[in-house]
């Protein structure tokens, strides 16, 4: 199972979310249902270099996936989903995007 974590509220993560609903081969975990689920994700942020770049451009890092061998990645395509069209931007701390 591929766990996806991420936030309703955001585009890109609920645009993803659409494409796996009702499909085991993935789980959703929204992270700001709990704050168990907010822990587990900043631990992930915290310690894989793949969210280097996502701190140091003041973004989250989500939707954020990690695969059945425990390698993380940030593109859906990894995972044989679909990124969101470019019609917007992702939501930054410098304001811009959503």
């Amino acid at each position: 199972m591929i766990t996806i974590y991420g936030m309703p509220s955001c585009p890109d993560c609920s645009y993803v979310e659409s494409q796996v609903s009702g499909n085991d081969q993935f789980q959703f975990i929204d992270i700001g249902a709990h704050v168990k689920n907010l822990k587990a994700f900043l631990r992930l942020r915290d310690t894989s270099p793949v969210f280097d770049d996502a701190k140091t451009n003041g973004y989250a890092g989500i939707p954020c996936f990690v695969k059945e061998d425990g390698s993380v990645t940030l593109k859906p395509e990894d995972v044989g989903l679909k990124s969101r069209p470019e019609e917007g931007s992702a939501c930054r701390l410098d304001g811009s995007g959503c």
